[in-house]
C-alpha cells in the first residue's frame, strides 16, 4: 500500500515509554541474531508441501538458491531498470480495453465510467497466474484509483460529477485476463471468454460465521448473505484447489456520513470509519456508502474474497472466517494433517498478525472453499526469548460470538492480548521447508502511540525501534514443522536500513549494505528455487534519512546466507508491487503501481504522457528462467 496516502488517521494521543537506551541495545542485538535459523540451532520438520503447476504438492524440493546476475544500483530514472541481460515491456497499462467494445486510453478525458467499466483498472497490485489445459488466467488487483491522475483533467484532481465517481468505482477492484504466447511472449488477449472485470458493483456472497448475522444485515439485503463489490483490493493468494484469493484492505475510506453530528462508534473509529471520505465520493451516487443510513455497510467490506478465475458466472465469495481487518495479502499452505492454514497481516501501524486452520482437511480432489468457512482464527504473540504463540480467537477466550469475532476481528485480537506489529504486509512460506516471511514496513508511531484501540506499541522483540523509519522483515518457524502447531520460533531475517547515514540501529542488519540498501519492504514472494523477492513501498526522496536509496525497488534474498541483491529499480514516485511466474519461471510478471503520484513521472509511455500503473513482463535474454 502506499505509505501515508492510505493509512488512515490514528484517534489516538497517548504516549508509550520506550525503553531505556541499555534495553534497547539489548533486545536489537538480540533481534537481529541469526544464529538459532541459519547456524542450524534449531530443528526444524520437513516442508509441507509447496505449489506446483497442478496445486500444493506434497514433499516438493527447491534448488538451492543462487543468484546469476550483478546487482544494480539504486537511481531516481524515470524508467524500469533490470540487471544486464534482461529485458522488461509493458503487458498490461490502466485504461487499456479488455474487449473489442471498448475504445484506447485517452489521454485528455483519461475515460469515462463506461470506457474503464470495459478496460484494465489502476492501481495493480497482487496478482497470481492460473492455467488449465493449456489456457493461462492472470488475476489482477487494483487497490485504489489515483485521483490526481485519473481525474487530472479535473481543476481539482477530484471527481466532479457523477460520471466522474462511476469511474472510479470502476477503476477498482480486479482484472482477469486471459494471456497468449507470441512471438515477444506474453500478451493480453482481448475478447477472451474468460476476460473478466470485478469492481465495487459485482454480486458477490458473504460466507462463514457472519454471513446471516445481525452486523451485516441491510436494508437490501435483509438476510445478511449477498453484497455488491469488492474494494481496495491490496495481496493477493491462491489456494490449493486453484481460485484466487484477493483481500480488501483500506475499504474504511470510501465512507462517509451525511450527518455529520453523528458519533462514530468504538467499532468505527477502530476501523478508521469517519464522517468523510477519502475523496472518491462514492455515497454521492450509492447511499450505501452513507454510514448515517447504511451503519452496517462498512461491516461487509475487510475481507479475503475467493474468485474462480475459470468460471465468469461463479459469484466471488466473501469468506468471513478469515476475519475483517485491512488485509494484505493471504499466503495458503497445508499443514503437515492436511488443514488448510492461511496467514494474513493487518496492514495499520501497531495491528497484528493472523493465522486460520480449517477445520477439515482439504482432500486433494479440487474442491475445497468450504475449507474457508469453518475453522479457527488465531492471532500472533511474539516473546522476547524468540518464542511466540498463536492465540486462539475463540467464544470461550473472548466472550464474544463467532460472528462478532469475524466482523469485529481488530477488538478481538486486542482482547486476546496479541503483540502489536509494524505493519504486517505480505507474507511469504518458503517452498520447500516450513518457514514463513512477513514484511512489517514501517511504523513512525513505535515507541511513541498506541494504536487505535489504546493497545501499547512497546519497542522490543520483532519490533524493535523506536518510530521506525525502515521496516524489517521478520521470520518464522513452526513448532516440528507444522504449520497448524500452537507454538513457533522466530527472528529477523533482515532489519532495513541505511548504513551510510547511520551507525546505530538504524544503519540496518549486517545484511543491509550501502549497496543493497532499501526501506519499506511491502511485498513478498518465493520463486521455485527457494529464493525471497522483496518488494519496496517507501520513501523515493533519495534524501536525508533515505539518501542514496533511490526510487523504489524490488531485491531477492538467499535464505540459507541472508544475502540481499538488487535487482530491479523502478520509475518515479511509484510502488513496486505485485509478483508472479510462467510455469518455468521463464517470465516474471511484476506490478509498476502510482508512478507519478506527485506529478513526477511520465512512465510508462515516456514524453509528456499521462503516468500509468501497469504490469510488466520480465525475461532473460537468453530464454533461460528469470533471476
Amino acid at each position: 500500500m502506499p505509505d501515508g496516502a492510505q493509512t488512515m488517521p490514528h484517534q489516538d494521543s497517548l504516549t508509550a515509554t520506550p525503553p531505556d537506551e541499555a534495553d534497547f541495545a539489548r533486545v536489537l542485538a538480540r533481534a537481529v541474531r541469526r544464529r538459532d535459523f541459519l547456524g542450524g540451532a534449531v530443528s526444524m520438520g520437513a516442508a509441507a508441501f509447496v505449489l506446483g503447476a497442478g496445486g500444493f504438492v506434497r514433499g516438493a524440493r527447491a534448488d538451492a538458491p543462487v543468484f546469476d546476475f550483478a546487482q544494480i544500483p539504486a537511481n531516481t530514472l524515470d524508467t524500469v531498470s533490470v540487471p544486464k541481460g534482461y529485458a522488461w515491456r509493458v503487458m498490461a497499462s490502466w485504461g487499456d480495453p479488455l474487449w473489442s467494445a471498448g475504445v484506447p486510453f485517452d489521454p485528455a478525458t483519461r475515460g469515462n465510467a463506461e470506457s474503464q467499466a470495459l478496460a484494465f483498472g489502476d492501481n495493480n497490485d497482487g496478482m497470481e497466474l492460473f492455467s488449465m489445459q493449456g489456457r493461462h488466467v492472470l488475476c489482477v488487483n487494483h487497490e485504489y484509483v489515483n485521483k490526481p491522475v485519473m481525474f487530472g483533467n479535473r481543476a481539482e484532481g477530484l471527481p466532479e460529477n457523477t460520471d466522474d465517481v462511476r469511474k472510479g468505482m470502476s477503476g477498482h477492484g480486479v482484472s482477469i485476463v486471459e494471456l497468449t504466447a507470441g512471438e515477444r511472449g506474453w500478451a493480453v488477449q482481448k475478447d477472451a471468454p474468460w476476460n473478466r472485470r470485478i469492481t465495487v458493483a459485482t454480486p458477490m456472497l458473504l460466507r462463514g460465521p457472519a454471513a446471516g448475522h445481525a452486523l451485516v444485515r441491510t436494508a437490501a439485503d435483509p438476510k445478511g448473505e449477498r453484497v455488491l463489490g469488492t474494494m481496495n483490493n491490496c495481496g493477493s493468494g491462491r489456494t490449493p484447489w486453484g481460485t484466487y484469493l484477493t483481500c480488501e484492505e483500506n475499504f474504511n475510506g470510501y465512507f462517509s456520513s451525511s450527518d455529520t453530528d453523528r458519533e462514530l462508534s468504538a467499532t468505527e473509529r477502530r476501523y478508521g470509519i469517519g464522517h468523510k471520505d477519502r475523496g472518491y465520493g462514492f455515497a454521492r451516487v450509492d447511499e450505501r456508502f452513507d454510514i448515517a443510513r447504511h451503519p452496517n455497510e462498512p461491516h461487509r467490506f475487510g475481507y479475503v474474497v475467493e474468485i474462480d478465475p475459470f468460471d465468469p458466472g461463479a459469484a466471488p465469495v466473501k469468506r468471513t472466517a478469515l476475519g475483517r481487518f485491512k488485509h494484505e495479502n493471504a499466503e495458503v499452505v497445508l499443514s503437515e494433517s492436511g488443514h488448510v492454514v492461511v496467514y494474513m497481516g493487518d496492514d495499520e501501524r501497531g495491528e497484528f498478525l493472523y493465522r486460520y486452520v480449517s477445520k477439515g482437511r482439504y482432500a486433494g480432489n479440487g474442491e475445497g472453499g468450504d475449507l474457508l468457512d469453518e475453522g479457527t482464527l488465531y492471532v500472533a504473540k511474539f516473546n522476547d526469548d524468540f518464542s511466540g504463540e498463536w492465540l486462539a480467537l475463540t467464544p470461550e477466550r473472548l466472550g464474544m460470538s463467532d460472528a462478532e469475532i469475524c466482523v469485529m476481528t481488530r477488538i478481538a485480537a486486542s482482547k486476546a492480548g496479541a503483540t502489536t506489529m509494524d505493519r504486517p504486509e505480505w507474507i511469504a512460506a518458503h517452498p520447500s521447508k516450513a518457514e514463513v516471511y512477513c514484511a512489517l514496513t514501517n511504523n513512525k508511531n513505535r515507541g511513541r502511540k498506541p494504536n487505535a484501540s489504546g493497545d501499547a506499541t512497546p519497542v522490543g522483540g520483532p519490533n524493535p525501534r523506536k518510530g521506525n523509519l525502515y521496516g524489517q522483515i521478520v521470520r518464522w518457524k513452526p513448532e516440528a514443522g507444522d504449520h497448524a502447531a500452537p507454538t513457533f520460533r522466530w527472528d529477523l531475517f533482515a532489519m532495513a536500513g541505511n548504513p551510510v547515514v547511520h551507525s546505530d540501529a538504524y544503519a540496518g542488519s549486517a545484511n543491509i549494505t550501502s549497496e543493497n540498501m532499501f526501506n519499506s519492504p511491502d511485498g513478498l514472494a518465493f520463486d521455485g528455487r527457494g529464493r525471497l523477492w522483496i518488494q519496496t513501498d517507501g520513501k523515493y526522496s533519495d534524501k536525508g534519512d533515505f539518501a542514496g536509496m533511490g526510487n523504489n525497488q524490488m531485491l531477492v534474498a538467499d535464505p540459507n546466507s541472508g544475502e540481499i541483491r538488487r535487482f530491479m529499480v523502478g520509475p518515479k514516485e511509484c510502488e513496486i508491487t505485485g509478483l508472479c511466474w510462467d510455469a518455468d519461471y521463464k517470465t516474471m510478471f511484476v506490478g509498476v503501481q502510482h508512478p507519478g503520484e506527485k506529478g513526477g513521472s511520465h512512465f510508462p509511455d515516456g514524453g509528456d504522457s499521462v503516468p500509468r500503473s501497469c504490469v510488466i513482463a520480465v525475461t532473460k535474454d537468453d530464454g533461460t528462467p528469470v533471476g
